[in-house]
């Protein structure tokens, strides 16, 4: 089984294709976490985590997921976590790895992805052009089909990894800056002038934080549940919703084929 969360769809894609390449079945984790969170293996069943980074860390929702996970029997079966970023992860693993290790799981492998960038909440940091999102997109590729065979064949391989020059700085202090005080719901707002009312940004939620839907304007339930990913934000087809001030003038991107 490959669990995966995913906002803009970049993890969902890699997922995807990992889970073609395997045979195994995908469990979205935001899905997931309303139940008990308890899973029983098949024989030879390979155990995969799939998640986008945010703030150089796992994203909130993974890592709660993960201290809420059982999986009866887990010894003995391949386990491996695949990541995707915009630019690169930190620590991302190390930090993923210790949450694994309280629930009694280990790592066999690992792999980064870089794929076109989406986090658009600060003022430096936009969506990359598009020759930049196509060039990311297809070396992402090449390098998927190279760890899709590791994972079927349970090698205990590594994929590529790119950490940064400062992966501590990155992951511990602006990380934590970023889970503390970037991650909320109460920038984002909708100019009603715009808004088709066609509940998209409600629908693409992950994690159902928008009272909205077709006949509606969207509002944000402020229930500290928003991971801030962005996926109301870059799926709106009339670009009416933003997030304070730091969205404007900025672009928007969802998963789509390299190659379109």
């Amino acid at each position: 089984m490959i669990f995966y969360f995913s906002g803009t769809g970049n993890t969902r894609w890699a997922a995807k294709i990992l889970s073609t390449a395997t045979g195994e079945v995908l469990i979205n984790m935001a899905e997931a976490r309303q139940g008990d969170c308890a899973f029983t293996l098949s024989s030879n069943e390979r155990i995969g985590f799939c998640f986008p980074v945010h703030g150089w860390r796992p994203p909130q929702l993974v890592r709660s997921f993960i201290r809420r996970l059982s999986i009866k029997d887990a010894k003995g079966h391949y386990c491996f976590a695949l990541c995707t970023a915009g630019d690169n992860i930190g620590e991302t693993f190390d930090i993923f790895e210790h949450d694994l290790e309280n629930v009694g799981l280990h790592l066999d492998s690992r792999c980064s992805l870089i794929m076109p960038e989406s986090y658009v909440g600060l003022p430096f940091m936009d969506v990359d052009p598009p020759e930049k999102e196509q060039a990311k997109k297809h070396s992402a590729q090449e390098q998927l089909e190279q760890y899709a065979q590791h994972v079927v064949e349970c090698k205990l391989t590594n994929g590529p990894i790119v950490r940064g020059h400062w992966p501590r700085i990155n992951s511990r202090i602006i990380g934590g800056y970023f889970v503390n005080h970037l991650i909320t719901d109460k920038p984002f707002y909708v100019d009603e002038e715009r808004c088709i009312k066609c509940g998209k940004c409600a629908t693409v939620c992950p994690v159902e934080n928008i009272d909205g839907g077709t006949g509606k304007c969207p509002s944000w339930r402020h229930n500290g549940e928003c991971l801030t990913c962005f996926a109301c934000y870059h799926h709106c087809p009339k670009h009416a919703i933003a997030f304070g001030k730091r969205t404007k003038g900025k672009g928007q991107y969802y998963y789509k084929a390299y190659n379109q």
